[in-house]
């Protein structure tokens, strides 16, 4: 009976707070009845209205949350070349959504080819992940766009 009464008591804890994640997250005052309204959008300019529509985001922001597209290296260059370049620029557009690498929670690593893994990775280490680094998945591509050795996203907190 015990066990019961604290697996309620939990529940009812995770649940308040969440709720109060929620409300922080989109500056709804905590007396509001009504639930908060999150959109979907982009952080970054628009593209040229003259170059169409295009078929993704660079980024999407929804609620205190970033997404960032893959990012590749479209230049010759070694694996470590390719990764501080991918790294570089990733770097950059979570700076530009107001996000950093160490509010990183996942990355996603693809690599044309499963043998550049630990180049990569030496690479990867040097970069400041914070006290606690994302979640990352790394996996072998049958081809990165671009002819790039390798492509990153993301999933970050703004």
């Amino acid at each position: 009976m015990e066990k019961k009464s604290r697996r309620g008591l939990l529940t009812k804890t995770v649940a308040a707070a969440a709720a109060a994640t929620a409300l922080a997250a989109t500056g709804a005052d905590a007396k509001s009845k009504a639930a908060p309204k999150l959109t979907k959008r982009s952080p970054y300019p628009p593209r040229d209205p003259l170059a169409g529509k295009p078929m993704f985001s660079r980024g999407v922001a929804y609620g205190n949350m970033i997404f960032i597209s893959g990012i590749g290296y479209h230049k010759p260059g070694t694996i470590a070349e390719h990764t501080k370049g991918v790294l570089d620029e990733l770097s950059q557009a979570l700076s530009d959504a107001g996000s950093s690498l160490q509010q990183c929670l996942k990355v996603t690593v693809f690599l044309a080819d499963l043998k550049d893994y630990a180049a990569m990775n030496e690479v990867y280490k040097s970069y400041d992940w914070g006290d606690v680094p994302p979640v990352r998945t790394t996996t072998a591509a049958a081809g990165v766009p671009g002819n790039s050795l390798v492509e990153i996203d993301v999933i970050a907190y703004i």
